[in-house]
């Protein structure tokens, strides 16, 4: 770890941390905080929804203005310009083209397209995420930032592996960022199925989980793939992934240091967050088994 004890972490010049774990949890509550006190704030979620998947987003849009007979004739007259508008508080145009797989008739995609776009999402991830250390120089280098926060997506347990001590991209990232896992407990995981069970939205999965999840449901419904209703689908499968995700998460705090998510709701100042990373650090030195 680049900081082998709290004090190592108050003493730092540049301060370099990277939250993972479920949305949901603070990630962004956190970064958000942390930018508006003068750290450098990388959204991993933003920088897939522009620089990799942007086009991907922005033709899907063309793709269907294309249907309407007025847009299609200023679109193939460069009189109107399609774009997606993502910020770091909304990701809605990303979450549109990952989409659901299920009948087209409610919105749902054929699962060869849905898989297509999940592998985009995967290597966009990876890159986005192997980007972070060239950012943390940019952050100093240009605009003279001297800490820096990386806001990591909820499925970045799924893109590393945290058992594999050469894994890369944990690798490179642990080499210049402390990774702090927030810990949700199952009540946290609990209200979190409420609230995605209002309002479901597109995930990632590992290719073979959603396969075997996917198999799962089809098997319980006695439905084809093109009947499959998209959103009673992804219910279906959320609280089984967000149990997979927890012993990926566990692994990768091996790497790094664990808050719960109660503490991250105490955190009400930038200075209440260094003591939060403070006490980490220190339960990490007297417990290394704590961040399992």
């Amino acid at each position: 770890m680049i900081y082998q004890s709290a004090q190592d972490y108050r003493n730092a010049a540049h301060k370099q941390v990277l939250l993972f774990g479920m949305s949901g949890l603070g990630k962004t509550y956190l970064s958000n905080m942390m930018r508006a006190s003068g750290w450098f704030h990388y959204s991993v979620d933003y920088r897939i929804g522009t620089r990799y998947m942007g086009e991907y987003i922005a033709d899907n849009f063309k793709r269907e203005a294309m249907k309407v007979p007025l847009l299609r004739e200023l679109l193939m007259t460069d009189s109107v310009y399609i774009a997606s508008n993502i910020t770091f508080e909304n990701l809605a145009p990303l979450s549109t083209y990952l989409g659901k797989p299920g009948d087209a008739a409610k919105g749902g995609l054929a699962l060869g397209e849905y898989q297509r776009r999940q592998a985009q999402h995967a290597k966009a991830e990876v890159a986005a995420m192997l980007d972070t250390t060239r950012f943390i120089a940019r952050a100093q280098d240009i605009y003279a930032y001297p800490h820096f926060i990386c806001d990591t997506s909820g499925s970045i347990c799924e893109v590393v592996d945290g058992d594999d001590p050469h894994d890369p991209v944990l690798a490179e990232i642990a080499d210049h960022l402390l990774l702090v896992w927030i810990k949700g407990s199952e009540a946290h995981r609990d209200e979190l199925c409420r609230r995605f069970d209002r309002a479901p939205k597109p995930m990632y999965y590992r290719p073979e989980f959603l396969m075997q999840v996917w198999g799962e449901y089809l098997a319980q419904e006695g439905k084809g793939p093109d009947h499959v209703d998209p959103d009673a689908f992804l219910r279906f499968g959320y609280a089984r992934l967000l149990e997979s995700r927890q012993p990926r998460y566990a692994a990768m705090a091996r790497w790094g240091v664990t808050v719960t998510a109660e503490e991250v709701g105490a955190v009400k100042s930038p200075a209440d967050f260094d003591t939060l990373i403070a006490r980490a650090l220190d339960r990490r030195a007297a417990d290394p088994t704590f961040a399992a």
